[in-house]
């Protein structure tokens, strides 16, 4: 393989960045679900108008007072009694003569809520003082459980944080310099990157007061994310409990899932079902305001396929939708990074459209992605129509020990604070593992989408009550790095008989000039996931690979 040219480019998440979960769908009246929010009537680019919005009204005021001596701060009292910090930053110009719209704004994991007037966010994403220049109020908030609020940390759980945020909705109504769109429902929008990404998904989905999110760093379904084929993400769960339990109390659901996690490397059913009731999943199908998913490729935590599902949901319903991807995310990002200030700039972009309702702003392009030398791709469809695909055979004996292992086993080069703690579960390429070469093109090709793999095999393993996995992975041959640090686990039944089984690869992006190369690994462990069963050995007597290659997308520079 290639001598490695890598170039560090990061978006981080802020100082843990991450996290679980959403879902569910709760009212305003009890601990019952209620009825998601009703479709809208109208133009979704029209705010405000003809929504037929009549959830989530708060009855009475809402119970709130100002924190003595810490400008801008409020305690609210939510609908089970929690107390909520706020962090109030009104519209430089904004007055009760002359209100504005309002932005939510979600912190990550274990994080309170932003109350730095200087400077940008995180993965170039906006900070208070630029929104608050460009007529927006600004609402932070600590999540229950976290900073300087109370309560038990559910994950964005919409019985818990998606009411929570529900009563932030209701107190913003009650700010003289917001614009509300009819008594009690704000001209709101949302921002905010993984745990702050994931709340706006419930929101939306619950109250239909919201008028337009930009979830970054966000995903689909906790199962399909953190407990792909059934084997936990042991790397990132440990360091997602390390975060939540130093900085709040956390249901005792997510201790004992990474602890069966690293004792098993499986889930109990009770477990299991409580992040399952988390979705999103299901409760996308509920959102009906325009939607700007900002993504990483590198993501490794929630991967590129949690996004382009909540895409084709949303597109499939006719919601305004668009996708921008960043070398960045939950991972490290080893190749060309692009331009970062495309998130900042798609974003202002999206809210003006949406909140201020202006209608000669150009929301950019639908889909929007970045390969591995940071050039810019762009399209209408995603997935994009699929052109001719590049194709591998191969076979070969793989040995089921700790040798043949997919991590990095060195940090990189000027470490940022994400690569401090998840290098030792980032991919990369392995020493022992069975090779499998795949085509050249024979010109510039894109490859996008979820690679296609079909294996025969036979071997047998040792006893044990852990899972039986491999793990497929593509290497970039030019750069000796792992594409998109995507690593996927697949179920073997070792019995000493033949079987033959075909699986869906995590989404990848790689564009590839004339000659160069592509190489599928198929590896015993990875670092990212719980240890499977090891011991014994299979043998693949044929291995056919298929990787999606799309003509849709152009070059945007």
């Amino acid at each position: 393989m290639g001598d490695a040219r890598p170039r560090r480019r990061r978006l981080l998440v802020g100082a843990l960045a991450a996290v679980l979960v959403v879902a569910g769908c709760a009212g305003e009246d009890g601990p019952d679900r209620a009825d998601p929010a009703p479709p809208a009537t109208d133009d979704p680019a029209a705010p405000g108008e003809g929504r037929g919005c009549d959830q989530g009204f708060s009855v009475e005021e809402v119970r709130s007072t100002p924190v003595e001596g810490v400008e801008h701060d409020h305690t609210v009292t939510s609908f089970d009694g929690t107390e909520l910090r706020v962090h109030w930053f009104p519209a430089d110009d904004a007055t009760p003569d002359d209100p504005r719209p309002t932005v939510l704004m979600g912190p990550g994991w274990s994080l309170p809520g932003d109350t730095s007037e200087e400077g940008a966010a995180l993965f170039g994403a906006l900070g208070i003082g630029p929104m608050n220049e460009r007529g927006y109020n600004v609402l932070t908030w600590d999540p229950r459980g976290f900073g300087e609020s109370t309560g038990v940390v559910q994950i964005n759980s919409p019985d818990h944080e998606g009411r929570d945020v529900q009563v932030l909705l209701d107190w913003v109504a009650e700010r003289p310099e917001a614009l509300t769109d009819r008594e009690g429902d704000p001209r709101a929008g949302m921002v905010g990157f993984s745990y702050g990404g994931g709340i706006q998904l419930v929101v939306a989905a619950i109250d239909c007061r919201v008028d337009a999110i930009v979830p970054g760093l966000a995903w689909h379904s906790l199962e399909t994310s953190l407990y792909r084929s059934g084997l936990v993400k042991t790397g990132w769960a440990q360091v997602l409990i390390d975060a939540g339990t130093a900085a709040g109390e956390v249901d005792p659901h997510a201790v004992s899932a990474y602890e069966s996690g690293v004792e098993r490397g499986t889930l109990s059913e009770e477990d299991l079902e409580w992040f399952r009731a988390r979705g999103p999943a299901e409760l996308v199908e509920q959102v009906r305001v325009p939607t700007l998913l900002v993504h990483g490729t590198v993501d490794t935590l929630f991967t590129v396929d949690e996004v382009v599902t909540n895409f084709e949901v949303l597109d499939g319903n006719d919601v305004p939708v668009a996708t921008l991807w960043i070398c960045g995310g939950h991972g490290t990002c080893r190749t060309e990074g692009g331009d970062e200030s495309r998130v900042a700039e798609r974003t202002f972009a999206w809210l003006d459209r949406y909140l201020k309702g202006d209608e000669d702003v150009d929301t950019g392009a639908r889909v929007e992605v970045v390969d591995q030398d940071g050039t810019t791709w762009v399209g209408d469809e995603l997935p994009p129509p699929e052109a001719e695909p590049l194709e591998g055979e191969g076979s070969g004996t793989l040995e089921l020990s700790e040798r043949s292992v997919s991590a990095l086993t060195e940090p990189p080069p000027e470490p940022e604070v994400l690569d401090t703690l998840v290098w030792r579960i980032t991919p990369d390429v392995a020493e022992v593992a069975v090779d499998v070469p795949i085509e050249a093109p024979g010109e510039a090709t894109l490859v996008l989408g979820a690679p296609r793999l079909r294996l025969t095999y036979r071997g047998e393993v040792a006893e044990g009550e852990r899972p039986v996995r491999v793990f497929a992975q593509l290497v970039d041959d030019e750069r000796s790095v792992v594409v998109g640090n995507q690593v996927t686990p697949i179920p073997l039944e070792l019995d000493g008989g033949e079987h033959t089984t075909e699986v869906e690869l995590e989404t990848v992006l790689q564009h590839l000039d004339a000659g160069e190369t592509l190489t599928l690994q198929i590896v015993a462990t990875a670092t990212a996931y719980a240890t499977p069963r090891l011991g014994g050995s299979v043998t693949f007597e044929r291995i056919e690979v298929s990787l999606p290659t799309t003509e849709a997308l152009t070059r945007a520079d």
